[in-house]
């Protein structure tokens, strides 16, 4: 190779390699100013909130922490010490949800709740899973996610599960366990 080629092919490395070094420098000025930074417009300890339809109480929510971010694009209110709920059917007998973290957004009436879910309902009937959608509107829980079940029949291991907020009008994708399954 003679002097001249290589004299040009160390300028062109140098200048791929600039173009490379500030192209890097560019793309994390990039990364940085894309982050969204959140800022809760209110927070609230130890909250209590009662949803009312027809004015009979339908549940009763509660959380020693509240975040809300009724201020973003797509408003939500946070739970991160979780949430305990007691939901009232028709008949005002009682069951209850517990998780460690909660979330819901103000465009619906979903509820998503994760870590250590668990569902009781009024007849002793238990559900825990890690991840639960609590449809408040139509009173209905749901979740694709690994399941136990526990009733008088016995234990179920189920995989995805849908039913009313009081266990009943059970639907499962899958489940395997012992005990004879009856809907209430």
């Amino acid at each position: 190779m003679s002097m001249k080629y290589k004299h040009i092919n160390i300028f062109l490395l140098l200048v791929f390699l600039t173009i490379l070094i500030s192209c890097d420098k560019d793309f994390k000025e990039i990364q940085k100013a894309s982050r969204i930074s959140l800022t809760a417009t209110s927070e609230a300890e130890n909250f209590t909130l009662k949803h009312t339809d027809s004015a009979r109480i339908k549940s009763i929510l509660k959380s020693p922490l509240v975040y809300d971010y009724s201020s973003v694009e797509f408003p939500f209110t946070e739970f991160p010490n979780g949430v305990d709920i007691t939901m009232f059917d028709a008949n005002a007998q009682e069951s209850y949800i517990t998780a460690d973290y909660a979330i819901t957004f103000a465009k619906s009436d979903i509820i998503e709740l994760q870590k250590n879910v668990k569902v009781t309902s009024h007849s002793g009937d238990v559900l825990e899973t890690s991840q639960l959608y609590y449809d408040q509107s139509r009173e209905w829980i749901f979740t694709e996610r690994d399941c136990k079940l526990t009733n008088a029949n016995g234990t179920y291991y189920v995989k995805g599960f849908d039913a009313k907020s009081d266990l009943s009008l059970v639907g499962a994708r899958k489940f395997t366990g012992s005990g004879t399954f009856s809907e209430n």
